[in-house]
């Protein structure tokens, strides 16, 4: 059975209803950053979605190919988490969603190593033909945090 990262470490994947308190170790990622409204057809944001998971999956079925990455072990492909914020202001105006930004981000094994990830992007866009040069390799360290489960529209 492939590890799962919501499984083993549903301290960070599967959140409480009520605010509890986390230490986030550092953690290696695909990410790409942006702007703009989430909900724009076509946008900046959907193109971010489909290079982050175009290159998710190339790294997941590596092994089906004739790069090989040391230490790899089949995986579930992470859910996609995120960063959100706005300029000069000390709240969310959810009325004016083209005034996000936003780091759209995948976690990574901890065996993929940059080269793997450049491997991965060159690959993902031959084969999707997918300008995937906004993909960055990303280590966040996050640290003490506070989460909780939302429920409800995300303008809630």
């Amino acid at each position: 059975m492939p590890f799962d990262f919501k499984k083993e470490y549903k301290e960070f994947y599967m959140p409480k209803n009520k605010p509890e308190i986390v230490t986030v170790p550092p953690a290696n990622y695909i990410a790409v950053r942006g702007t703009g409204d989430p909900n724009e057809p076509d946008g900046a944001y959907q193109q971010a979605i489909s290079v982050l998971y175009a290159i998710a999956y190339t790294l997941k079925m590596s092994y089906k190919t004739d790069h090989r990455i040391e230490g790899f072990f089949e995986y579930a492909v992470p859910p996609l988490e995120g960063f959100w914020w706005q300029e000069n202001t000390d709240s969310i105006d959810y009325a004016d969603k083209s005034a996000f930004h936003w780091v759209s981000v995948i976690r990574l094994p901890d065996f993929i190593t940059p080269d793997d990830f450049a491997w991965a992007v060159q690959t993902a866009e031959k084969k999707k033909k997918l300008d995937c040069s906004k993909a960055e390799f990303l280590t966040i360290d996050e640290g003490l945090c506070v989460q909780i489960m939302h429920h409800g529209a995300f303008d809630d």
